[in-house]
């Protein structure tokens, strides 16, 4: 959440206490209205509203820095059934604007539980609403595109209707902005934390074999995680990082990460940096934000969808091998495929609307997904990127 929408939100609390009723609701810049039940943090948020059709796995989502700028709504009915805990997160500081949810688990049921999801909000200062339409908000959107909306959890205020579609029609919209600087990280680190295994949690990587640098437009932990569980010494650089900046560190392989925003904004300084590492021969794997950013680098255009991909559910074709895989998607820019220069093969392809789903450089280890291979909705149907991607790095170790 911005700083803007984070100033109209009120300090979450106690995260375990929880009012029995509060007014909430969803108004959009055309003025529609849902009215429901406010949980979460007690504010509004402004953004991009979106729907996500996962059935599981809403704190990833929730944590994921590419919901940068958005609203997501879930299109299953019951959100929070198994509560939250400090494991099942892709950044520690999630910038969702905000949630909206046909019903919420006021009591969730798992053993790794640590905290339901209306105490995950409150903490994490993000508004919701529970107990709207979902289905008529996403067929609207299926209909008229992501619509421009506020959130709003009232607490025990009262709606002021004629100043919430003021706020919705003040949102500019995520075109043209450049929303990676904001959630990525301004420093250097590194990273050993391997994938997580039942009842034993997360491992370190002690004896890596090859070297990887991590440009991060946003980048989820699970990506990481899985690039250390290959073997990988993990160095993760700042999105504005140079070319220098980023083979300074001698990597034998350079992965472009998922992210928030419009990629021509972010291109503005990340096409001469990605263009320097194809040119000093590195292989290079784009996921989601780093894929449209590997286009744009080899000449392509990139362009807005109306309602764009958010979910668990969506087959992709690998035209190189015929395989189907059932992947998870969040983005709302696509590669244009007509655009796509001599020398770049597409290799992936959405079964849903046809659109681009992957990339190559003919003759080169480069190559790219618009989904995200490491969030395993397969389970494992896309990992074999990942196991590519080692392998071209480990040739140069």
């Amino acid at each position: 959440m911005t700083d803007a929408s984070k100033a109209h939100s009120a300090a979450a609390g106690d995260v375990f206490s929880r009012a029995p009723f509060s007014k909430g609701g969803l108004m959009l810049a055309d003025g529609t209205f849902f009215e429901g039940t406010g949980f979460g943090a007690v504010g509004w948020a402004i953004g991009e509203v979106c729907f996500n059709t996962a059935m599981t796995g809403y704190q990833e989502i929730l944590s994921d820095p590419s919901y940068a700028g958005q609203i997501v709504a879930f299109t299953f009915p019951h959100i929070g059934i198994v509560g939250t805990n400090d494991e099942d997160i892709e950044t520690v500081t999630p910038v969702v604007r905000g949630l909206v949810v046909r019903a919420d688990a006021a009591h969730p049921s798992n053993y790794r539980s640590l905290l339901a999801l209306d105490g995950w909000l409150k903490k994490h200062n993000i508004p919701a609403i529970a107990g709207i339409d979902t289905r008529a908000l996403t067929s609207l959107i299926r209909e008229k595109g992501m619509p421009h909306g506020v959130v709003v959890n009232l607490g025990d205020g009262e709606l002021d209707r004629e100043a919430l579609i003021a706020q919705a029609k003040s949102f500019a919209g995520l075109e043209g902005l450049d929303l990676a600087k904001d959630v990525s990280s301004t420093q250097t680190y590194k990273w050993s934390e391997m994938p997580w295994a039942w009842n034993e949690g997360y491992a370190t990587e002690g004896k890596p074999t090859f070297r990887v640098t991590v440009i991060d437009y946003g980048v989820k932990r699970n990506i990481l995680r899985l690039l250390a569980g290959m073997g990988a010494d993990i160095t993760v650089v700042p999105a504005n990082s140079t070319a220098e900046d980023v083979l300074k560190h001698k990597p034998h392989g350079v992965l472009l990460s998922n992210g928030p925003g419009d990629p021509a904004a972010t291109g503005a300084y990340s096409i001469p940096t990605i263009q320097g590492v194809i040119k000093a021969d590195v292989p290079v794997f784009g996921i989601c934000l780093g894929h449209q950013m590997l286009g744009l680098a080899l000449g392509a255009k990139t362009k807005k969808m109306a309602q764009g991909h958010h979910g668990a559910n969506h087959p992709v074709k690998d035209l190189t091998t015929g395989k189907v895989e059932i992947v998870s998607m969040n983005h709302g820019f696509t590669v244009d495929r007509e655009s796509l220069p001599k020398g770049v093969s597409e290799t992936h392809v959405s079964l849903f609307d046809d659109t681009n789903c992957g990339i190559r450089l003919d003759g080169k280890d480069v190559f790219s997904v618009q989904y995200h291979p490491e969030a395993s909705p397969g389970p494992m149907d896309s990992h074999y990127l990942f196991e590519r991607f080692a392998e071209a790095a480990k040739k140069r170790a």
